[in-house]
């Protein structure tokens, strides 16, 4: 369990390419009280080579346009290592795609690199704190985004019982317990997943689970 952030080291990650930009927040943190950040690299590679010879930080500032690997797969990579790890990523990027690519990757925070450093600060200490802490430009963007109002979205040709069969599948229900749900026979959840696959292109319960929870069913 996490002790009071106002009693605790909090140790600090960064991954960022910009030197100027790297070191500048580097010193800030560390003249900060209950703040420590030694671990400050220009690559993703850089840093998990560091990794092998210490712990992981409590929480990484990770920015996304990097030399070689991206910070999107770096954050892939780190969770996958380290699934403890708290990422927030710190980048110029503000467009939907991004941003959902990197909380998909793991990424527990978001923020725009004008963020002045004292809610850098704030930041970090939020999500140390079990919190998810974003630019409000960029929390705007992600309600818009579970809300389904961008453009691009399609519009389902399911049934309502299709629709239906989907709401088991994503409450992680077996085809039985679907069934029973909906008074069914076993045969007729398959007819539908059958048709489902069909309709929305996919292979998979997996991918019609990714569908729906991005909203695009």
């Amino acid at each position: 369990m996490r002790n009071s952030v106002h009693s605790t080291m909090i140790t600090v990650g960064i991954v960022e390419d910009d030197d100027e930009i790297r070191e500048g927040i580097q010193r800030y943190l560390n003249s900060q009280a209950n703040f420590e950040c030694s671990l400050a690299s220009y690559s993703v590679e850089d840093f998990m080579e560091s990794l092998n010879h210490t712990e992981p930080p409590d929480v990484i500032l990770m920015d996304i346009g990097l030399p070689g690997m991206s910070g999107i797969d770096g954050t892939k990579l780190i969770k996958g290592k380290y699934p403890e790890a708290n990422i927030i990523m710190l980048t110029i990027y503000h467009d939907p795609d991004k941003i959902f690519e990197s909380l998909c990757a793991g990424a527990s925070g978001y923020l725009l690199k004008n963020t002045p450093l004292s809610q850098i600060k704030e930041a970090i200490e939020l999500l140390y704190s079990g919190g998810a802490p974003m630019s409000p430009q960029i929390a705007r963007k992600v309600i818009d985004y579970f809300q389904g109002l961008r453009p691009t979205k399609p519009e389902s040709t399911l049934t309502d019982k299709e629709r239906e069969v989907v709401v088991g599948l994503v409450d992680g229900l077996s085809y039985k317990m679907i069934a029973d749900r909906m008074n069914v026979s076993i045969e007729t959840i398959r007819f539908h997943i059958k048709n489902i696959y069909q309709k929305l292109h996919v292979h998979s319960k997996a991918e019609v689970i990714t569908k729906s929870l991005r909203g695009e069913i």
